[in-house]
């Protein structure tokens, strides 16, 4: 049976650069799933690599069908954006490892579908002066920076990482990203003790 590993911890906190970095681990031998939002594409997203960008009424229709897994919703200063995993075919655990980015929320949702058995977390910590500091600079690159909304996650973030959701979640094992090579160099070991039955 394979395993589902969600990469999840505060916005900046060096997730996608971990995310991308594992993928081309070809040791681990890890498939994406690509996820879905209703927010506008940013410079440099493609459609289908880092989300399925899709309209309201498409999500509208995908819940009607009960394919959702998860979702969030969050109220941003630009509307209601929607973040969610769809049961599309994507996920196969009798065949392969998974890799993905999420939440706390959405990670215990899908561990709840799929199974805590099948379901490991990987939690990136960073320090919250440097999280900012790396949010404004990728903020400063868009062509129309969203101070607002970063805020808004930055804020969020103390509530949705909160110590006691994450005793409530049973995330024990934590990765301090200092430095993304040494903290590749721990998660893939960390994977493969995984899949010798080892952690």
């Amino acid at each position: 049976m394979g395993k589902l590993y969600c990469i999840i911890g505060k916005s900046s906190s060096g997730k996608d650069s971990l995310f991308r970095r594992l993928l081309n681990q070809k040791e681990l031998s890890l498939k994406t799933i690509v996820p879905y939002t209703t927010r506008p594409m940013r410079e440099r997203e493609r459609e289908g690599v880092e989300y399925h960008f899709c309209k309201e009424e498409q999500a509208a229709e995908l819940e009607r069908q009960g394919k959702i897994i998860e979702l969030r919703a969050y109220h941003t200063i630009h509307g209601i954006w929607k973040y969610f995993t769809v049961d599309d075919g994507q996920i196969d655990l009798e065949r392969a490892n998974y890799l993905m980015i999420g939440t706390l929320e959405s990670f215990l949702k899908i561990r709840e579908y799929y199974g805590k058995e099948s379901v490991v977390p990987i939690y990136i910590e960073v320090d919250d002066g440097e999280r900012l500091e790396r949010a404004l600079k990728r903020e400063r690159e868009q062509t129309i920076p969203r101070y607002e909304e970063l805020c808004r996650r930055f804020l969020a973030d103390a509530s949705d990482f909160s110590e006691e959701k994450l005793q409530e979640a049973e995330i024990t094992k934590r990765f301090f990203n200092s430095s993304l090579e040494q903290t590749e160099k721990e998660v893939i070991r960390y994977i493969q003790q995984v899949e010798c039955g080892k952690s």
